[in-house]
């Protein structure tokens, strides 16, 4: 897994449809290619290169730890819609367990706050790409290399 896209510099109460809508009408805006798709959360709906969980079905991984299995193939969508997810925040989580600045509130002027962001995700990338084995991913307890 990498970025393959940051948008960095928005203020952390802005609206996260406000902030979609913003990366896709850049001109070097987020990239939507056919037969490819974002996993976005039910706050948004499915759309060209979207693709959001069935809403009204169960949907976090915790309701089928239990032991309960998915009942109808919307249920098992958002099983899996949710495993996705859920490694993609484990990758976030390991961005900031890796870069102390960002953990915390970064005190910072907002240009120079974005351009901390897109160094550490730059320099997390290269990572991935050039180390075989990465001491932050083990310590997580993850392998997201093949993901």
């Amino acid at each position: 897994m990498q970025f393959i896209y940051v948008l960095a510099g928005w203020e952390c109460s802005a609206a996260d449809g406000r902030i979609l809508r913003d990366a896709l009408s850049r001109r070097n805006g987020l990239p939507i290619q056919d037969g490819y798709y974002y996993l976005v959360d039910d706050g948004y709906t499915n759309g060209k290169g979207f693709l959001a969980p069935y809403r009204g079905q169960r949907y976090h991984l915790s309701e089928w730890r239990t032991g309960h299995q998915p009942t109808t193939p919307e249920e098992f969508f958002n099983m899996k819609h949710s495993s996705a997810r859920n490694i993609i925040e484990k990758y976030f989580g390991m961005l900031k367990m890796r870069w102390d600045i960002i953990r915390n509130a970064i005190f910072y002027p907002i240009k120079q706050q974005g351009r901390i962001i897109m160094a550490c995700c730059f320099l997390q990338n290269h990572i991935r790409q050039n180390m075989s084995v990465d001491p932050i991913e083990a310590a997580y307890g993850d392998n997201t290399q093949n993901e």
